[in-house]
């Protein structure tokens, strides 16, 4: 089953809105961008972000190589990702995330990943 699809992993395609001065490629490779959501455990505390390299953003979460939230609360687990072809539709959903509450963001999850499971090594192994 591919990386993207459900229920191995659980990310979702966006509709990426209309084209921005963000969208195209570089060297002739598509600009990608994510948005996701770490969890300490399950029923945990979450977070949510955006990067241009989830691989390596999730990696640097794990490695707790800065100070702040995720270090703070132990929020390591990948549970949920989108992929955008813009910066700023990816950025407009991670906003909209935060806003949610709590109840609609473990719904996103489990939907997409019902065990929450750590994704982490599904997409690390690529």
């Amino acid at each position: 089953m591919p990386v993207l699809g459900r229920p191995h992993a659980c990310a979702v395609i966006a509709r990426a809105g209309g084209r921005s001065s963000n969208y195209g490629t570089i060297n002739g490779k598509e600009k990608i961008f994510w948005v996701y959501i770490l969890a300490s455990r399950i029923g945990g505390t979450l977070y949510i972000g955006v990067t241009n390299d989830l691989v390596r953003r999730v990696f640097e979460h794990r490695s707790e190589v800065m100070q702040g939230f995720t270090k703070r609360y132990g929020v390591h687990r990948l549970v949920y990702f989108e992929q955008f072809s813009d910066i700023d539709s990816a950025i407009r959903r991670e906003k909209r995330l935060k806003k949610w509450n709590r109840a609609w963001k473990v719904r996103l999850i489990e939907e997409a990943n019902p065990n929450c499971d750590d994704l982490f090594p599904a997409i690390a192994n690529r």
